[in-house]
Order: C-alpha cells, then sequence, then structure tokens
C-alpha cells in the first residue's frame, strides 16, 4: 500500500484507490486504463506561484493557462521543478494527489472539472488513481475554483 492510500486508509474518507499496472502517468493513459473521457482525468500539476508552491487541478483534455493561474494565485508563476513538488506535496510528479500532501499548499481547480458527474485523480503513484465527485474533489482539496484553461 502507497503512502497515499494508507493516509485514505486513516482518513475514512471512504474512496479506494484502483491500481493499472500499464501507467497512469498521463491523462491519455490514465483515461484508457481507466475507460473514460480524457477530460474526467484529473492532473495534478504543481507550479511556484509568487515563490510559494501551488497545486493546480486541471481536466485532463485542457492545458493550463499560466497567466490565469497567476491572477488566482499570484504572479509570477513558473512550472515547479521535480523537487520543489515533491517537498511542497510529498510525491513525485505524476502521481501527486488533488490532497493529502506533505505541507498546505494552496490548490486550484480547473472549472471544467464540475461539468462530470466523476473524475479520476492521481493516488501517488504513476499506476494508480481513485474515482471522486468533482465537488467532493473541491472540498477534501480546499480548492479555489477558477478558469484556468488556455482560451
Amino acid at each position: 500500500m502507497g503512502r497515499f492510500e494508507a493516509w485514505l486508509a486513516d482518513s475514512g474518507l471512504g474512496i479506494t484507490v484502483k491500481q493499472f499496472p500499464q501507467g497512469t502517468r498521463t491523462a491519455p493513459d490514465a483515461a484508457r486504463a481507466v475507460g473514460c473521457d480524457v477530460g474526467q482525468i484529473v492532473k495534478s500539476l504543481v507550479f511556484m506561484a509568487a515563490g510559494a508552491p501551488v497545486v493546480a487541478l486541471v481536466s485532463g483534455s485542457n492545458r493550463l493557462d499560466e497567466s490565469r493561474l497567476g491572477s488566482v494565485a499570484g504572479e509570477p508563476v513558473t512550472k515547479a521543478g521535480a523537487e520543489a513538488a515533491r517537498g511542497a506535496t510529498g510525491y513525485a510528479i505524476g502521481g501527486v494527489p488533488p490532497f493529502g500532501h506533505a505541507t498546505d499548499v494552496p490548490v486550484f481547480m480547473d472549472r471544467d472539472l464540475l461539468a462530470y458527474d466523476v473524475v479520476w485523480a492521481a493516488a501517488g503513484r504513476p499506476d494508480s488513481v481513485f474515482e471522486i465527485a468533482p465537488d467532493r474533489l473541491r472540498e477534501l482539496s480546499g480548492a479555489v475554483v477558477a478558469d484556468l484553461k488556455t482560451a
């Protein structure tokens, strides 16, 4: 059992992690493995905004607009390096979950994710995801919902 799975078990949230040996590192890989629309995959992207780490939860079919993230999270916005991402969240890029991070990282959520009944998010490893309703995702991550996709 991975660290995020253990954290979930301890939290009593009732979320079940599913493992896919073929991998779920990218949104298309995860959508293929799960059998859902790529838009239902939650990309957990770690950025530095105004010098501090933030997590952007973006629909798998969208590209993040860094200037839009900057308008809600603070400028300047740059992609976090592997070490900064792991330090802030406790997880490697490609497996960062939307909540349960090592530090209290602000989370921003792509409004387009709310259009789905369920979405799938990374569960701490590049081969594991979990299913969750977007409203519950927003609640558990403490996310600020914003328009984050490129126009």
